[in-house]
């Protein structure tokens, strides 16, 4: 693809990143094929060659956004099944980030749109904040036929239940059982450890047991994926900072071999940390080293080598590949493989290319297109006929469970990959698995 930026658009880092992954754009179309909101809507538009040519003509042009152009980058998952497909590499990830950020630049959003991204901006990244909310959200249930659009649809999204915080999520280091063979740091996250603490529980046991030291760092907090992707670059990147300052004082004053993450979302961002820093000199370094050390929970167990104890019962498991893990981060067949290894079956879903339309807040500002995504996903889950749906990723295991529960068909337990790995070598069985039969 040809592009025509200016020079002084070139010296500013984002455009001339932005105008090498425009050039290798050849027009294709192969990313339409895999594209979930082009299998729904049909819209070239809302396609990533579609976003492309918009992006293209906004950033080039220099001016504020459209709102033709705000309607279809917004209506952009970020689920980068695009990238899977592309032969060219476009790096689509880095270029609608930038598109996002010069739209929260540029374009004033109605009033109502502004007070909700604010909002969400604010409250889910806050443990105490969302869980609060959350509070109020169960009190205002019965009443919210009476709320306007969307925080309708948030109020009915909020769990019925909510459960304790849990004391791991506190700055603390966990020693290893037996011999030490590493000593990782753990992001205990924000929103997850208010909707499930159950699996920041299950990965320390996981990783003690098989002779991690575990620590919560002290000053660690949310990834910054959330804000990131609303285009509110200034609050994602103060959020990455304090991370990389936990974290790299960690590595220095005691040692790291890993920064571990078991939300997929989160691990996408912080191996991107690099990038988003590359051009503050100050923590460009610091930030590249703390990227090289991320990996997802499931690269750590491969390379610590599973022990499974046979107290799991043998179930079938659906596994659902989260967005960001497979498309993001190109982890596919691992957590699939070790899931075989602790003596599960695991149960192919078809379309498993697809979002389930939870992709961070995609679910509450476009709710219907992410009704749609996830009622198609659940149909494919409960086609598989197993007994279990097991996913790396906190928002698709809500995004899940709603699904199912409004699909009222077979009850399949939803929950995270490393609860079955953590019960399969030597945990307690996860509260999920309560209603099964043995």
């Amino acid at each position: 693809m040809q592009t025509s930026f200016t020079l002084a658009q070139l010296a500013d880092p984002d455009f001339a990143a932005s105008n090498d992954i425009l050039r290798k754009c050849v027009h294709c179309g192969f990313c339409t094929a895999t594209c979930p909101t082009y299998v729904l809507l049909g819209d070239e538009r809302d396609s990533p060659r579609g976003r492309i040519y918009l992006i293209k003509q906004m950033l080039e042009g220099g001016e504020a956004a459209t709102e033709e152009t705000v309607r279809h980058v917004d209506r952009c998952l970020s689920c980068l099944s695009c990238m899977t497909t592309c032969p060219s590499s476009v790096h689509y990830m880095h270029l609608v980030d930038h598109a996002r950020a010069h739209i929260e630049e540029t374009y004033k959003r109605p009033f109502a749109d502004r007070l909700l991204r604010h909002l969400l901006s604010r409250l889910l990244p806050d443990a105490g904040l969302f869980r609060l909310s959350l509070r109020l959200a169960q009190i205002a249930r019965p009443f919210a036929f009476l709320l306007p659009g969307k925080l309708k649809g948030m109020v009915a999204m909020a769990p019925k239940h909510l459960p304790k915080a849990s004391a791991v999520d506190q700055p603390q280091v966990f020693p290893a059982q037996g011999e030490r063979r590493k000593r990782v740091a753990l992001l205990t996250g924000c929103a997850q450890k208010v909707l499930d603490p159950k699996i920041n529980e299950a990965t320390i046991r996981l990783l003690t047991r098989h002779g991690c030291e575990v620590v919560v760092a002290e000053g660690a907090g949310c990834c910054g994926a959330l804000t990131h992707h609303m285009g509110k670059e200034a609050d994602a990147f103060a959020k990455a900072k304090a991370n990389i300052d936990a974290w790299h004082r960690e590595l220095e004053q005691h040692g790291l071999d890993a920064v571990v993450i078991n939300a997929s979302g989160c691990g996408t961002t912080v191996k991107d940390y690099g990038f988003m820093l590359r051009s503050e000199p100050e923590w460009a370094e610091k930030a590249a080293a703390v990227s090289a050390l991320a990996q997802d929970i499931t690269e750590v167990m491969r390379d610590l080598g599973m022990k499974p104890s046979g107290q799991a019962r043998p179930l079938s498991v659906a596994y659902h590949s989260a967005c960001s893990l497979q498309h993001g981060q190109k982890i596919t067949a691992l957590p699939k493989q070790l899931l075989a290894e602790a003596g599960f079956t695991v149960r192919e879903v078809p379309e498993a290319h697809l979002c389930c339309g939870s992709a961070g807040t995609y679910n509450l500002l476009q709710p219907d297109i992410a009704g749609r995504l996830r009622d198609r996903k659940v149909g494919n889950i409960a086609g598989t006929g197993a007994d279990v749906v097991a996913a790396g990723n906190i928002g698709c295991l809500v995004q899940i469970a709603g699904g199912l529960e409004a699909a009222k068909g077979k009850a399949m337990p939803v929950l995270h990959t490393v609860e079955l790995l953590d019960w399969a070598t030597g945990g307690p069985r996860p509260p999920a698995l309560a209603g099964l039969r043995d």
